[in-house]
């Protein structure tokens, strides 16, 4: 069950996808023919991208794909030269009416796609003078971010994702008709624990653009979706688009629904998104559309404008650099560089929404697409990766960056690389992180001498194989995406790949807290907790049926009997936790406040039961080691109290044993 919630918390963080300086690495603007980020390679000639082309080209890509994917319905649009190319609904936006989805006027939720919108309004206020990028964000605030290493947060921290925050989850989704805490409240009510110095190191927030959002209504004089609806939506002539929560009336008829599966109808409430500058967006495809054409336009639509040249070219330009060659984070934006091609954009997901927004800044080209319904095997990021990969093959093509490392070098690099990794996203403070033991990152060397990252998959499902190309940049062995890593005295520091380096790296696990030893370790433990367990009413049964007395006496009965006890209520307190955490990252909704009660009482009973197991079993194997009793007796006594050890270290290293219900 554990492993199942690790693998909803993966999709959950979707949701609203050379050595460092001391400072932190310089921000520097790439060029579009940037080395280390646009492998460069030679173009060939692609199909004419034109309005009958890509519709057809759509019409034979989407049905398929979403009828295989179990996906309800879909919206894709692209733009080109300031105008709509293309725009097609595919599916229905409401199965049990068998309404069709029409790319105007039906509305999705692009989930974090919303973010671009936050961060432009972020950069009206730096043009107005309100919003500086590099200052201390607490001389906006009516609360304080706590420094991390001596340092505060900035705005340039905070839309690069570096400001170095815990994943927070709790208020994340609800549902629209029961109570929400609005998201200003609750920014103040916990500020995530700072895990990474500014600057240093790449931890996607929710949280942190959320504040974001929260800046620019206090510099602003208006609430963050006043400002939204009059300075970007307005101006762009959005009229199908809000970011308020419920939905106005003369939107809801629009709203597509949600929904698990296309085969499992039934349609899903309309989410509530608690960090709501982070992705809290509905708008139609048609929409979407006027917001990618003003950004390639460099902040024009028409006779509008909703950012200065300067500043779009800012935005859009201003990459951090951490590893080599993948992809950077820009300032909100992130590169998406393919086929030699500048390309920027931004993914997000809701629990049944996904969505991928993509900006090829050269060709003057945007491609928006949404899918309603969370599908099969993983299917919406499937789709959205192969539609983005498929139409640049088909339009601008180029073949894959070459390179050649030698066999026996690549070899040590790949077992160099070998190990668990903690993910610089994470949940690090609360009971949740028990999840990063459930599901770790793991690189594996294969007997041909490429990597794998089993976190990395392609479209049959398969891990994919990287082969090093240059000396510790890797690539897709099947496609051209890149993963590049940082090594310093001969160890790997970090690696990322493309897709998520711009946002998250994983770094190597520390040794007190590694899945490596720790996992099998519990699963031996638990194991020999469990037929402890057993062994308890099984061996009374045994005895009265066939009439052999109790033979145990004084203390070794005691202790005996004490042992058994505390391994019985320590096994179950655990399979408590893994319910409780199962249930939570089963539905969204339950990531409230509602689950406090449960949750303090998990933690007390976690500081008495876990440590008055161990004790309880330490007792016991000293009695037993002591006494005449068979060598096996001895032996299983002494690793009754490893086993309960290791679950004690396990509370302890993982939050189950703490007083806040915070996470």
């Amino acid at each position: 069950m554990l492993a199942r919630a690790a693998m909803t918390m993966a999709a959950l963080f979707s949701l609203i996808g050379g050595a460092f300086a001391q400072e932190g690495p310089p921000l520097t603007p790439p060029t579009p023919a940037d080395e280390a980020t646009v492998p460069q390679a030679r173009a060939t000639t692609g199909a004419p991208l034109t309005r009958a082309d890509v519709e057809a080209w759509l019409d034979g890509f989407m049905p398929y794909a979403l009828a295989a994917g179990d996906i309800a319905g879909a919206v894709v649009v692209v733009v080109k030269d300031g105008e709509v190319l293309a725009q097609k609904g595919f599916g229905y936006s409401d199965i049990a009416e068998r309404k069709a989805v029409d790319p105007a006027t039906t509305l999705f939720r692009p989930g974090s796609v919303s973010k671009l919108f936050t961060w432009t309004a972020v950069m009206q206020m730096v043009e107005q003078g309100k919003l500086d990028l590099d200052a201390d964000v607490n001389q906006y605030l009516d609360f304080e971010i706590p420094p991390r290493d001596g340092k505060p947060v900035t705005l340039r921290n905070i839309m690069t994702h570096t400001a170095g925050f815990e994943e927070q989850v709790k208020g994340l989704m609800g549902v629209d008709g029961e109570p929400f805490e609005p998201y200003d409240v609750h920014l103040k009510e916990w500020v995530p624990t700072r895990i990474f110095a500014p600057g240093t190191t790449p931890a996607y927030s929710n949280y942190a653009t959320s504040l974001a959002g929260y800046l620019v209504s206090r510099v602003s004089g208006q609430s963050f979706d006043d400002y939204i609806d009059q300075h970007i939506l307005k101006p762009l002539g959005m009229e199908h688009s809000t970011f308020r929560q419920p939905l106005p009336e003369n939107l809801k008829s629009l709203m597509s629904k949600g929904y698990a599966r296309a085969s499992q109808p039934e349609a899903k409430p309309f989410e509530i998104v608690g960090p709501a500058p982070a992705g809290s967006l509905s708008a139609s495809g048609t929409d979407m559309a006027r917001f990618m054409i003003a950004h390639l336009n460099k902040g024009a639509f028409g006779t509008e404008r909703i950012l200065q040249p300067a500043t779009a070219e800012q935005m859009h330009g201003t990459a951090l650099t951490l590893l080599p060659r993948v992809h950077r984070m820009l300032l909100g934006f992130y590169e998406q560089n393919y086929n030699g091609q500048r390309i920027i954009g931004h993914g997000g997901d809701t629990q049944w929404f996904h969505s991928n927004l993509h900006l090829f800044l050269d060709q003057n080209v945007g491609l928006f697409v949404s899918v309603n319904s969370s599908g099969k095997d993983g299917s919406p990021g499937h789709i959205r990766n192969a539609l983005f990969e498929q139409f640049a093959d088909r339009y601008f093509p180029a073949p894959a960056a070459e390179g050649k490392v030698d066999p026996k070098v690549a070899a040590e690099h790949a077992a160099l690389m070998v190990g668990v990794y903690d993910n610089s996203r994470r949940m690090d403070s609360s009971f949740l992180s028990l999840l990063n033991l459930a599901g770790p990152i793991k690189v594996i060397a294969n007997a041909d001498g490429t990597i794998s990252v089993p976190l990395a998959t392609n479209l049959a499902g398969a891990p994919t194989k990287w082969r090093e190309i240059e000396p510790f940049v890797w690539r897709d062995v099947d496609g051209k995406s890149l993963l590049s890593a940082q090594v310093e005295n001969g160890r790997v520091v970090r690696f990322s790949f493309d897709g998520l380096s711009p946002f998250m790296v994983f770094e190597p696990s520390p040794g007190w807290r590694s899945a490596g030893w720790l996992v099998p370790s519990l699963v031996a433990g638990l194991v020999a907790i469990l037929l402890t367990v057993l062994a308890w009413p099984v061996s009374a049964l045994v005895r009265r049926h066939y009439g052999v007395p109790y033979r145990l006496a004084g203390e070794d009965a005691k202790a005996h009997r004490f042992v058994r006890i505390g391994s019985t209520a320590a096994l179950v307190l655990f399979i408590a936790w893994v319910i409780t955490i199962t249930q939570m990252m089963g539905n969204l909704a339950n990531l409230a406040s509602g689950m406090n009660g449960l949750l303090w009482l998990l933690q007390l009973l976690s500081l008495v039961v876990f440590i008055g197991a161990l004790a309880a079993a330490a007792w016991n194997a000293i009695v037993v080691v002591r006494s005449p009793r068979k060598w096996y007796a001895k032996l299983w006594a002494v690793v009754l109290a490893l086993s309960l050890f290791v679950l004690l270290w396990v509370a302890f290293a993982f939050n189950l044993i703490a007083f806040d219900v915070n996470f």
